[in-house]
This record gives structure tokens, C-alpha cells and sequence, in this order.
């Protein structure tokens, strides 16, 4: 009772008193003027500190000589309590401040006019100038970034595929003695091949069918001691190709040092040639190969490039 009592008087002016916790308490007048009611079950107003019966219990049934006392009491504690984002700083928060466009002359951050900011060159724009079009962004530095830093990425940036384009003609043409042709492209040869290399190709029994990739592996004739440089395997589409590789050289008897030697000139690569490129060692064999493809073991052509440092 007491309980509940404790959780009105959160929501009311008045509270309902409680007999059980006064044991004096054997019912009150009710003090409006005219009424003078007994009540058992009376109400004590908050505002007034008076007690009152069940039809006078509101302020305005009584007319409250301290109406809103209570409510104004409950409005201090409120504001005196911490805020659970007191302190800290509100990441949302911006000022006003003039479109960035130079034309423009409208005032963004206000209620009416949020504003948008441009992540490209770091500045706040209306409505009408948002889009990087609008306010011509690729021709502006973005804020904090030094200008001379920001062209030279740029330029960069532009002849990253040129370079790429030029290494792997360099490349292809290096290792273009080692390179077998790809296999048949027609859709009916290439399942007759698949199946033809399905009975003849080697591996982990133990591999569940579902889970197999079945490639032709060749190695440069020079780099092998075996009498056969070429071989018909099948590898888990789990694997990396720098697994792959270390299973291939063991099969075909390939010496392997790239984890003994540092010089590129002494490691193996693996070349896709249906790809057309250098695996990177990385790679999962289910993401860069297919049933029917062929590899080849190439030493000392170099990893792929990186673009930003050429």
C-alpha cells in the first residue's frame, strides 16, 4: 500500500494517506469549507498540505490556494538531475554558417536549412549546391589536406591502370615460353575435358567431392627434376594458391625456397592462364579458379604491382 501510494504521488498533486502505516489514522474531515465530509480513505494535497475527501481530491475540485506548488517542486528535482548526455560533446551539433558555394549567399544550420556536408572537399552546402556537380568539387581542395600532397595522389590515381596495363604485358611477354595455350572454349568441350580430368587427376582422397577444384598444373621444363613437368591434380576450394603452390612444386618436383629466400628472382609464382594474371598467394582457390583451368609454375616474374608505390 505504502508502495503504491509513494508511485501516485509521482503522477498526482494529491496522495491517498495510508491507514495502515498511521495506525491513529481512523478517517479525517475533509477541509474544504462547505463539505466537511468524514472519509476513511482520505487525500492529502501536495500543493496545500491539507486533506481532503475523493470528490474535492484535485486541486481544482478544492481551488487550490497553492495550485502547481507541487508540480513546480517536480519540475526543480527534474531539471537538477544530470542528464545522461551532460558532459559530452553532441557530434550532431552545427553551427550556422554561409553556403559554401561562392554565389550563394544562403545561411546553412539553422532549422530551416540543415545543410549537407560534402565528404569530398570538406565543406557544408545548401540544398541547391549538395551534389558535387552543383558545386563544382573536383576542381576544389578539399579543407586540411595540402595541395601539393593532394595532385601528386591524384596523379597517381589516374595512371594506376596504365601501369598495371604495362606490367602485365611485361610480364605475359617474360613469361610467354611457359605459357600453354588455354584449353577449349566451347561449353560442350570444356564439360567433356572436365570430365576426361575428373579420371585422371590426383589428390587427397579424403576430399569430399563437392569441395574439389581439378586443374592442370605445368612447370617451366628448367625449374624441374622430374621427367614430366606436367600434372593433372585436384585441390579443396578452401586452400589458399600458396598452398596450392607448395602441393603442385612438391608433385612436380619443383624446387620450392620461397620461404628460404628473399630475392624474387628465386621464388615461385602462380600463373592463371585463363586469367591472365599472377595469383597472389592469398588467394582461395574457390574464388580464383575453376574445374578445367590451367596453372603454371613461373620463377622470378615478380608479385603483382602496387599501384600507389609505382
Amino acid at each position: 500500500m505504502a508502495s503504491s501510494s509513494a508511485a501516485e504521488a509521482q503522477d498526482t498533486s494529491y496522495v491517498k494517506m495510508d491507514k495502515e502505516a498511521d495506525a491513529t489514522l481512523i478517517g479525517k474531515h475533509c477541509q474544504l469549507e462547505y463539505c466537511n465530509q468524514l472519509d476513511f480513505l482520505p487525500f492529502f494535497c501536495q500543493s496545500c498540505k491539507k486533506t481532503f475527501c475523493l470528490d474535492h481530491r484535485s486541486e481544482t475540485a478544492h481551488k487550490c490556494a497553492s495550485a502547481g506548488a507541487w508540480a513546480a517542486r517536480r519540475r526543480e528535482a527534474e531539471l537538477g538531475r544530470h542528464s545522461a548526455g551532460e558532459g559530452k560533446r553532441m557530434r550532431d551539433l552545427v553551427s550556422q554558417k554561409p553556403c559554401a558555394a561562392a554565389e550563394c549567399k544562403t545561411v546553412v544550420g539553422t532549422s530551416l536549412v540543415p545543410g549537407v556536408h560534402c565528404s569530398s572537399c570538406n565543406r557544408d552546402y545548401c540544398l541547391k549546391h549538395r551534389l558535387k556537380e552543383e558545386h563544382d568539387c573536383k576542381n576544389k581542395v578539399p579543407i586540411g589536406a595540402r595541395p601539393a600532397q593532394f595532385d601528386a595522389v591524384a596523379e597517381q590515381t589516374r595512371s594506376a591502370f596504365a601501369k598495371l596495363k604495362a606490367w602485365g604485358a611485361a610480364k605475359r611477354e617474360m613469361a610467354g615460353r611457359a605459357l600453354p595455350k588455354p584449353k577449349p572454349s566451347s561449353a560442350s568441350a570444356r564439360i567433356a575435358a572436365v570430365h576426361s580430368l575428373k579420371k585422371t587427376a590426383k589428390g587427397d582422397a579424403k576430399l569430399a567431392p563437392e569441395k574439389r577444384v581439378y586443374v592442370y598444373v605445368e612447370a617451366e621444363a628448367e625449374t624441374t627434376t622430374a621427367k614430366n613437368y606436367k600434372g593433372e591434380f585436384f585441390y579443396s576450394k578452401d586452400w589458399v594458391v600458396g598452398r596450392v603452390l607448395d602441393a603442385a612444386a612438391k608433385s612436380l618436383q619443383v624446387e620450392n625456397v620461397n620461404n628460404q629466400s628473399s630475392e624474387e628472382r628465386d621464388k615461385l609464382r602462380v600463373f592463371h592462364v585463363e586469367g591472365g594474371r599472377v595469383l597472389e598467394f592469398n588467394e582461395k582457390v574457390g574464388s580464383a579458379l575453376v574445374s578445367g583451368n590451367t596453372i603454371v609454375l613461373l620463377r622470378g616474374i615478380g608479385p603483382p604491382p602496387d599501384l600507389i608505390e609505382m
